[in-house]
């Protein structure tokens, strides 16, 4: 079993304390535009996995959706906030499905 030091552990940080620290308390303007690029990073993500997955360049996705290249590039790499149905557009051309419900 393994042995934790006491003092060692008092000394962590949580996650949310870090945060707190580097953008601000939770309901500030930093911490919340902070917290919309990591969901637009996020999202970026998802979207370009499904995309490398079904092996489709960035190109060929745009087509599918009517937009342009860059934009795919953009969203990908988290850089601009797209619109819910555009989010919707993407994730159904790429075969992904998307739940809603209550927290």
């Amino acid at each position: 079993m393994i042995q934790l030091n006491p003092e060692k552990v008092a000394k962590l940080h949580s996650f949310d304390d870090l945060l707190d620290k580097e953008y601000g308390k939770t309901g500030t303007p930093s911490r919340e535009a902070f917290h919309e690029k990591a969901l637009a990073y996020y999202y970026g993500e998802i979207l370009k996995d499904r995309r490398s997955e079904l092996k489709i360049t960035q190109q060929q996705l745009a087509d599918r959706i009517g937009k342009n290249r860059s934009y795919i590039a953009y969203i990908e790499q988290g850089k601009t906030d797209m619109q819910l149905s555009t989010f919707f557009t993407i994730s159904n051309a790429l075969g992904l499905s998307v739940e809603l419900r209550p927290t």
